[in-house]
């Protein structure tokens, strides 16, 4: 009995159906694959900025606030107050959690509506769990308008005298 040679037979067509779907799933996953590379490539060279409000902006004139006013600037999450010996400038932001305060204008006092904690109209802690008063932040005056620069922390006892 003679031997076949396996490569000069014919092949059935429905093996060759099967090379063929096997060979066009393997490029398609080549093509998923070099197309995921390729998106990954042109967004890592694209540069990713992310754009934050400035830090420093004006508030008003100061002839235009006057003494024992105490400014709201909610987008800016932050007071400006007018006292005795000058303008500053401090943070909305609690020092206990970081929520959001409220001026209570009826008790002349900033409050913490999340957990308890109260401020005098100065930032200085009257009540609850805050740790520390509420940060000041740098105030300048350019052409009689008052320059906030929130981006700049200063000690508790700073007075912009104008």
């Amino acid at each position: 009995m003679s031997l076949v040679d396996d490569l000069e037979a014919p092949t059935p067509s429905a093996e060759l159906d099967r090379r063929e779907a096997l060979g066009k799933i393997t490029g398609a996953a080549f093509a998923i694959a070099g197309l995921g590379t390729s998106v990954t490539t042109v967004r890592y060279l694209r540069p990713n900025v992310l754009f934050e409000p400035p830090t420093r902006f004006p508030v008003g004139r100061t002839d235009e606030i006057s003494l024992g006013t105490l400014v709201v600037l909610p987008e800016q999450k932050l007071y400006v107050a007018h006292g005795e010996q000058g303008f500053f400038a401090m943070s909305a932001v609690c020092t206990h959690l970081g929520c959001m305060t409220r001026y209570l204008a009826a008790a002349n006092q900033i409050a913490c509506p999340c957990h308890g904690s109260r401020f005098a109209a100065d930032g200085t802690v009257v009540d609850g769990p805050a740790p520390l008063p509420l940060r000041r932040f740098h105030l300048s005056v350019s052409d009689g308008q008052l320059i906030v620069d929130a981006g700049r922390t200063v000690d508790e006892d700073f007075v912009l005298r104008a």
